[in-house]
């Protein structure tokens, strides 16, 4: 295992450690063991610059599943570093962030820490894999610790729904997006990102080429909160709010553009590439910007502006497919939508970063997020104020901040859609220009709302639940940071134009011996662009003043027909089903159950045998059957169908036994001691605790007893039918060789036993073992947990 592959697993490893630290050093905040992580990881991938800046990428692998061709391979290049980079870094602000936002008194600072860490490397996982299975793993991992940091404050309500409803829309996509691996692995019989990038032209005419592009884009769309699947995010807004910051700024909601990014070579050859990125993307951007207007909740505001902006990425990103479909590669011309894409990436983690930490200071220090009760804050927080107008003005696009030269590179971007003459952009592409302005008017006027409703206007201290205050500094740090380097890069971009922007340019659209080459500019002179901003700005500032005028206009949306409404009806429509299913069959009754179940194992396996003709007899090649083993089977028989009929508990258990005691001779004339001793033990303890049980019920009595059932009698003759059949069939279809003789040549030689049966558990079938173990263990804490919960349940009531 290499270093880089150390870097990923870290968090993992140190998620393990956190809540010993948490028990050992409760004086100290938590936060400070995590804090030195992310700040070490980053500095590491800070090293591997001087490799990506040259356009070139290191690969570390070792084998994993090598059976299955599933190696851990990772992967550094321009845009697995710069993810890497936004991970580690605003992970590493966030922590410090959560310091001082989250007491150590009141909060369970153990289980945070653990959810973060987990996923900070899962995210890493993601974006360094160069294997689908194993990013597919770090993805659905993502989903997971998304969901545990969502429902971080499980005790309210709608902490819960939120958790709940990004699970079930993200790991939906991700399950899709499954399909898609496994459809590119039937095309390409490999799962490595860059043997399927490298074949990519060979596929483009398979027929499962759509159906995979399809599924990798249902699940970007879903993870990256595209429309119509964005509903998730405003109400995972709901978590704490350095979880806000960290998860819906630079890393979860970016996971499905980075697919994108990455997968772009493999698919962008195909017209619904395109049309489908950048029509979604475009959709969203308008619908986000729309939708965060008629917001009164500062989060929610920013959650409806990161939608806006992901689809400002995804749209940047679909137009950008088109450069590869010219004879020649123009990173000026073209190529400048993807650019565009990755230097809003950036600069959206760093504006919309600190603007969630001003959020959450502003709801620590007046109880509120509310911007009908707040205003007038500007002379209490100047600092913060200050930052708000930082990150609010670069998010809206105005000069000299960095989402200023990134918003005019979209527009750019957007404006040469009209000089394409492919997959029909020469005639409904003139929608992209037109949306993309009326949604930066948008943008625009929830960015004003957004600083001015907070910071300005008239003092209402008697609506907020605490007196006004600046923050602490070491609450403040984080944000400072973010909010100098939208200034910097405003007036310095080129100090990451060939660092950080050009390489992943080139991993987005590799193109062998071409070599991207960005530089980014302030003036460009009198373009459309220029004209577009100022009109942006004019509209903005007229449509904000009269704000109240025209709200209205949201009322024209019917409540009904929302999004949500769908999801709330469609969930409870399909719980409503499943109750009424459910309650149908369970009844209470074990032996209905037992009905259910036998009925479906015989019909399914007998037909299957003999519609598939599976079943054979063949005798030729079994041994005599001893006298000794006769007896045995009826005693046996005997001793099972005597249960049946005998009136005493007592009686039942012995013959039980004997039962089972028979089956341990049978294994020892086989000469299968270890088989013959644990059959003996578990028959033994069986007895036991079944005596133990039935001494203390009473005997039965004539009126309890089942009566004759001809449809039980018919199961059960059917299920032992059944399992005759198959064991004739399998003991007589000799489809492959027996793997005994397997295990007797490797039991000493590859595993260092000499127990063939003890190797096989532990070995041969070690994962088989393990897993059994944790089921039982994880029974034993559910139990454990009941029963404590139970105890302490007791003392309250009677603390009552």
């Amino acid at each position: 295992m290499s270093l880089l592959h150390l870097a990923i697993i870290s968090p993992f490893l140190l998620a393990i450690l956190v809540p010993i630290a948490y028990k050992l050093f409760r004086q100290i905040h938590t936060g400070w063991f995590v804090l030195p992580l992310p700040i070490l990881l980053f500095s590491y991938f800070i090293s591997y610059l001087s490799i990506t800046s040259d356009q070139q990428s290191v690969t570390k692998s070792f084998a994993w599943i090598p059976a299955l061709g599933i190696d851990f391979s990772a992967k550094v290049d321009g845009l697995g570093l710069l993810f890497a980079l936004l991970i580690t870094g605003i992970g590493s602000l966030v922590v410090l962030y959560s310091i001082y936002y989250l007491d150590k008194n009141k909060e369970q600072l153990n289980t945070f820490y653990v959810y973060l860490l987990l996923f900070m490397g899962a995210m890493l996982g993601v974006v360094l894999s160069d294997n689908l299975i194993v990013l597919y793993t770090f993805w659905e991992f993502t989903s997971f610790s998304s969901f545990l940091l969502i429902g971080y404050w499980y005790h309210r309500e709608k902490s819960r729904y939120g958790a709940q409803k990004s699970m079930i829309i993200t790991v939906f996509g991700g399950l899709s997006m499954l399909g898609g691996i496994i459809l590119l692995y039937l095309m390409t019989g490999t799962f490595s990102i860059s043997e399927i990038i490298a074949g990519s032209d060979e596929i483009f005419s398979h027929s499962l080429f759509v159906p995979a592009l399809l599924c990798f884009l249902l699940g970007a769309f879903t993870k990256s909160a595209q429309f119509p699947f964005h509903i998730w995010l405003p109400d995972a807004m709901e978590a704490p709010t350095p979880v806000s910051a960290y998860l819906h700024s630079a890393t979860m909601v970016k996971a499905g553009i980075y697919l994108v990014a990455r997968m772009s070579p493999v698919f962008a050859e195909h017209s619904l590439w395109l049309w489908l990125i950048a029509g979604f993307g475009i959709t969203t951007l308008f619908w986000g910007s729309f939708s965060a207007v008629k917001q009164t909740d500062l989060k929610a505001i920013l959650a409806f502006s990161t939608v806006s902006q992901l689809g400002m990425i995804m749209s940047l990103l679909g137009i950008g497919a088109a450069a590869l479909h010219f004879e020649t590669v123009d990173d000026s011309y073209f190529t400048v939508a993807t650019t565009a894409a990755v230097f809003h990436l950036i600069n959206h983690a760093t504006f919309k970063g600190s603007l969630f930490m001003v959020a959450g200071i502003v709801d620590h220090e007046t109880g509120t997020r509310d911007i009908r009760k707040l205003g007038g804050l500007m002379n209490f927080m100047p600092i913060t104020f200050t930052l708000a107008i930082i990150g609010t003005f670069s998010m809206a696009g105005l000069p000299p901040f960095n989402g200023f030269l990134s918003k005019e590179m979209f527009f750019t971007g957007m404006v040469r859609v009209l000089e394409m003459d492919i997959f029909n952009l020469d005639t409904w592409g003139f929608l992209f220009p037109v949306l993309a302005w009326v949604a930066s008017v948008f943008t625009f006027i929830y960015s004003m709302i957004l600083v001015f409703k907070t910071f300005t206007g008239k003092f209402q201290p008697e609506q907020l639940e605490k007196k006004p205050h600046e923050a602490p500094i070491g609450m403040l740090i984080s944000p400072i940071i973010l909010a100098s380097l939208v200034i910097i890069i405003g007036f310095f971009p080129n100090i990451i134009s060939n660092t950080l922007i050009s390489p992943a340019q080139a991993a987005i659209m590799p193109v062998e011996g071409y070599v991207y080459d960005t530089h980014i500019y302030f003036w460009h002179g009198f373009t459309p662009e220029l004209f577009m901003t100022l009109g942006v700005i004019t509209l903005g500032i007229l449509l904000f003043v009269t704000l109240p005028k025209w709200r209205s206009v949201y009322n024209l949306f019917p409540e009904k027909l929302a999004l949500n409404r769908f999801y709330d009806s469609g969930l409870s429509g399909i719980q409503h089903v499943a109750h009424k299913f459910t309650k149908w069959y369970m009844n209470g009754s074990i032996r209905n159950y037992l009905v259910y179940i036998f009925t479906f194992f015989i019909i399914t396996l007998l037909s299957v045998l003999f519609l598939k003709d599976a079943f054979k007899f063949d005798a030729s090649n079994v041994s005599a059957i001893r006298f000794s083993e006769i007896v045995l089977a009826l005693v046996i028989t005997i001793g099972s169908i005597t249960i049946l009929f005998v009136k005493s508990r007592l009686t039942s258990i012995i013959l039980l036994g004997a039962v089972g005691y028979t089956v341990a001779l049978f294994f020892v004339i086989f000469r299968a001691p270890d088989l013959a001793l644990t059959q003996l033990v578990i028959e033994t303890i069986s007895v036991a605790l079944f005596l133990l049980c039935f001494y203390h019920l009473p005997q039965i009595k004539d009126e309890e007893r089942m009566p004759f059932k001809a449809t039980n009698a018919v199961i059960s003759i059917g299920v032992g039918l059944v399992v005759t059949l198959i064991a004739f069939s399998a003991h007589s279809n000799k489809l492959f060789d027996s793997i005994s003789q397997y295990y007797i040549e490797n039991t000493y030689e590859k595993a260092a036993g000499k127990n063939m049966v003890n190797v096989i558990l532990v070995d041969f079938r070690g994962f088989d073992t393990m897993f059994e173990i944790t089921v039982l263990a994880i029974a034993a804490l559910g139990i454990f947990g009941m029963i404590k919960l139970r105890l302490g349940g007791g003392k309250k009531n009677e603390n009552k």
